[in-house]
């Protein structure tokens, strides 16, 4: 899960993909395109909205994209076209592009909608930003593991 600065849309994310599938087969992690706050907890306003939903994501610590995680990671989903750019401009070779995806395209495919980044927004769009990446990550975790 890849967002600008793994504070607010993309530690959201990571925390409800992970709440719906088996720890013990599938990795769930997130990153951001930017350094900006490596090292630093989720936004108050997510944590508090994950909390609201039963998730807790306030052990999560920010930390930058990697070229690495093209060879650790099966998928990549980020948040908008501009990280979207911003990883694939990254990757060393089609196979590496192949596994970057718009998350919103799980439930609205081919319409390359965005996350909407809540940062500077109030607490609605951090919860209209959990409703969002909740439905995507059902669709997510239903792929991931279709057998329940």
């Amino acid at each position: 899960m890849v967002c600008l600065g793994n504070i607010c849309r993309s530690p959201l994310a990571e925390g409800i993909l992970k709440s719906k599938v088996n720890s013990k087969e599938v990795f769930v992690d997130s990153a951001g395109t930017g350094a900006y706050h490596v090292g630093n907890r989720p936004d108050l306003r997510s944590i508090a909205i994950a909390n609201i939903n039963g998730i807790d994501i306030s052990k999560q610590k920010a930390r930058k994209f990697e070229v690495t995680d093209f060879d650790d990671f099966d998928l990549i989903y980020v948040m908008d076209r501009s990280n979207y750019r911003i990883v694939c401009e990254q990757a060393r070779n089609e196979n590496d592009k192949a596994k970057v995806k718009l998350i919103l395209n799980e439930i609205m495919p081919g319409e390359d909608v965005e996350v909407p980044d809540p940062y500077y927004g109030g607490e609605y769009g951090f919860k209209n930003v959990f409703n969002m990446l909740d439905e995507a990550c059902t669709v997510i975790s239903n792929k991931l593991n279709p057998n329940g």
